[in-house]
């Protein structure tokens, strides 16, 4: 059974503003590895209440949770780079954290596009 969602002009502008976040932590991804990422990180916290009771809410969430394992990550990358032998890992360790955060920003917006709550 499919469910129609009836989208006002306040729902469409919080899924607008959940979409260009995913859209600024892509590009903060690409070009910075995701340095900048605290921005949208910030704003997604902001509106985050504002989505309460709709499924761009999960979104939110999405987001948040993908920063801080993403930032787990590249700080377990920067541990095993202190020493000479865990170089490789910690190149290994940061190209499998960058897949994944980009997997996790492109399984979100393809569901954030179909109007589908994530996570």
């Amino acid at each position: 059974m499919s469910q129609e969602l009836v989208f006002d002009s306040k729902l469409n502008s919080i899924k607008n503003f959940a979409w260009w976040f995913y859209i600024f932590h892509g590009i903060s991804l690409l070009f910075t590895f995701g340095a900048l990422s605290f921005i949208p990180l910030i704003l997604s916290y902001i509106k985050r209440r504002e989505a309460l009771g709709t499924f761009v809410y999960s979104h939110h969430n999405w987001q948040i949770s993908s920063f801080w394992i993403y930032l787990i990550c590249i700080i377990a990358g920067w541990i095993a780079f202190i020493t000479i032998v865990g170089i490789p890992l910690a190149f290994l360790i940061w190209g499998c954290a960058w897949l994944w955060k980009a997997y996790r920003l492109l399984t979100g917006i393809m569901a954030l596009n179909n109007n589908q709550p994530i996570g």
